[in-house]
């Protein structure tokens, strides 16, 4: 099948590319817009003078679907507004109205927020912020819709400081969210009366339900799923179950997303096919199915992952109106088309949307070719086969993906796929039931106490998957470009399997060398890196001493530097890694490098000294300064802040380079 002769998919693509050039490069919105009525002009010019087949109109709409893709990107990113509040904000602690639009997931310090900033001081601006609250002084979190009067200092949202560090800031600028205040037990008040939106009504229907069901007698573990299962809320499920879904390969479970909306919508067309008997029946049942399908997003709180499966199953919902199951990919792709058009281009950096797409994607592709592979007689070994081949077609699609950014494969994934997806339109029948016969108040005892066996039978299953260990394989290095032959590989061995030939074989064989080559490659370089960094950590002293693919980790507390071993040695090929103290002194490649703890004792050598001040000494950097004449200080995470701003304006009086990993980032030794 040659995908590119399908319009909708053309069209997809070139709108993604638009997407990436904006991305990319920075180009002001101005000339974007500027280009984009050029390329109407042409194109509506093209379309008179010349045939709408023609090559001269093909080149142009191409044009202008990429150029609508960047000014679509660009429109999307408030910071580029003159209205955005980080462009007027003038004092150091401005008045900020702010307004709650999402509840994020708390962590073991604060409970954050996303919010959109309506004015500054009075004035109207665009844009949104996050919002930290400490733990200690959020008695009771924010709903949203709610409005608050804020007058703080606003920042940055900072990058990573640490080597291969998650990038929190990266992550929030592709939702387009640059800057963060924090509150406090008194620099902010809560407004009465904050106007409502849609938004906010969907996001309290669904705490109404999550009230409803606690009162029910679920356990906690079983509460915490069927929340997750149901109504996307995953905040209240424990580390312990979350990790054993992520080891079983079912995690996509507990995100009410593609595979939920999708087994949603055969459960309602199954219960409205009734209505294909009377007249105009097929044109009730698809308005009833399109707004069933967005009345459970509604209640289910209108989440990002929700809306973006809705709306891709609303042209899969038309499509099977039509009975037209061989345009597949078109509507795939109309579907993507329209949510990063008019939904959000920023989805396409987003995580979820890489996946569910990517999944959808290779069943649509892979499963037909598996099932002509091998298609058995018998009833019950054809269901069990049709479940094996979703599954893998599904996997092989976010494959690459999963490597990526999460580094671990789960190898007995189909057995978690065949044990409880077969059952997961019962178990989201039976859950949306129960919600609404609580919401009557008339669920029956017995059916709830059913429903709490079931889940926790699930959880049961799950967590026996998840301790074969043998077949979890973690701390998988993968890169962007291995990320990118990865696909390339499938690619060609799907093509291949389709129709075998010579050409076909020898282009999955020369990507598969390719891709070894590069591993091998990579492995090589791993083995010949050398390397000494300070690490930033609050409350702690981390140093890496890297020799090839051993690292030692120099630390006071080195349970707490575990996290940073973890993410640096998948990513640099570390295979063994040895734990000691961290002493006062050493040589690194000839030059000293000396350490001051809290006893403030050091030895003065000479000045090619480096120094790391840690556990905040009480010294007289003045004097200090006179008698070691230090090549460079650094000051890391386990120091006092207050002392950190002395220590810096004294180096810049007298001329001595000041390295602060909190603010700078990590410190890596190059005498080169």
């Amino acid at each position: 099948m040659k995908l590119l002769a399908f319009v909708p998919i053309k069209g997809t693509l070139l709108l993604t590319l638009g997407i990436l050039i904006g991305y990319i490069f920075e180009i002001p919105i101005g000339l974007c817009l500027g280009l984009l009525f050029a390329s109407v002009a042409t194109l509506g010019y093209v379309f008179i003078r010349e045939d709408y087949k023609s090559q001269k109109f093909e080149i142009t709409a191409g044009a202008t679907v990429i150029i609508l893709g960047l000014f679509t990107y660009l429109q999307n990113q408030p910071i580029q507004n003159d209205y955005h509040f980080s462009k007027i904000t003038t004092s150091e602690s401005p008045l900020l109205r702010i307004k709650i639009r999402d509840v994020l997931k708390p962590n073991a310090f604060s409970q954050n927020y996303l919010a959109s900033v309506l004015t500054v001081d009075d004035r109207k601006t665009v844009g949104k912020i996050l919002v930290n609250q400490p733990r200690d002084s959020a008695s009771n979190t924010f709903k949203v819709d709610q409005e608050l009067l804020v007058k703080t200092r606003v920042s940055e949202i900072k990058p990573p400081v640490n080597p291969h560090q998650f990038d929190f800031k990266g992550y929030m600028g592709h939702i387009g969210v640059h800057h963060s205040i924090k509150l406090s037990g008194d620099n902010f008040i809560s407004l009465s009366n904050p106007s409502r939106t849609f938004l906010g009504y969907a996001q309290q229907i669904r705490t109404n339900v999550i009230q409803t069901l606690e009162q029910k007698e679920f356990g906690a573990e079983q509460l915490s799923i069927i929340q997750a299962l149901l109504l996307g809320e995953r905040a209240n499920i424990s580390e312990e179950t979350y990790s054993n879904y992520i080891d079983a390969g079912a995690v996509h479970i507990l995100a009410v997303s593609g595979l939920h909306i999708g087994i949603l919508l055969l459960l309602i067309q199954f219960l409205l096919k009734p209505l294909h008997r009377i007249p105009f029946g097929k044109k009730i049942g698809l308005f009833l199915t399109v707004f069933l399908l967005w009345t459970f997003a509604f209640i289910a709180g209108l989440s990002p992952s929700i809306i973006r499966a809705c709306a891709m199953f609303t042209f899969v919902a038309y499509a099977m109106y039509l009975n037209r199951p061989s345009n597949s990919f078109n509507i795939l792709a109309l579907s993507m088309f329209f949510i990063l058009l008019a939904i959000n281009p920023n989805l396409l950096f987003q995580v979820g949307f890489q996946m569910s797409y990517a999944a959808v994607f290779a069943i649509v592709w892979i499963y037909p070719l598996l099932q002509k592979w091998w298609f058995p007689k018998n009833k019950i070994v054809r269901y069990i086969c049709q479940l094996l081949s979703v599954s893998i077609a599904a996997q092989l699609g976010v494959l690459p993906i999963s490597l990526f950014y999460f580094h671990q494969f789960p190898g007995l994934f189909f057995i978690s796929n065949l044990l409880i997806v077969p059952f997961l339109g019962l178990i989201l029948g039976m859950g949306i039931g129960i919600i609404l016969l609580s919401l009557l108040d008339i669920a029956p005892t017995p059916l709830i106490s059913l429903y709490n066996e079931i889940i926790g039978f699930m959880n049961q299953i799950i967590g026996w998957i998840a301790r074969q260990e043998a077949f979890i394989f973690k701390s998988i290095s993968f890169d962007d470009l291995q990320l990118l032959l990865g696909y390339l590989l499938i690619g060609s061995l799907i093509y291949g399997f389709s129709k075998t030939n010579f050409k076909r074989v020898m282009l999955f064989l020369g990507l598969l060398l390719m891709f070894q080559v590069y591993t091998v490659y990579q492995e090589f370089e791993s083995r010949g890196k050398k390397e000494t960094i300070i690490l930033h950590q609050i409350k702690n002293s981390v140093v890496f001493d890297r020799n090839g693919n051993k690292l030692d980790v120099l630390a006071q507390d080195t349970t707490g530097a575990k996290r940073w071993v973890d993410s640096y040695g998948v990513q640099e090929r570390i295979d063994q890694t040895k734990y000691l103290p961290l002493k006062n002194s050493y040589m690194l490649k000839g030059r000293p490098f000396q350490v001051i703890d809290s006893s403030g004792i050091y030895m003065p050598k000479d000045s090619q000294t480096i120094y790391l001040l840690m556990e905040s000494p009480k010294i007289n950097l003045e004097r200090f300064i006179r008698e070691a004449k230090p090549h460079e200080i650094i000051a890391d995470g386990s120091n006092y802040p207050s002392f950190i701003q002395k220590w810096k304006q004294t180096c810049l009086k007298h001329n001595i380079p000041f390295h602060y990993t909190g603010e700078m980032g990590y410190y890596v030794f190059d005498f080169e």
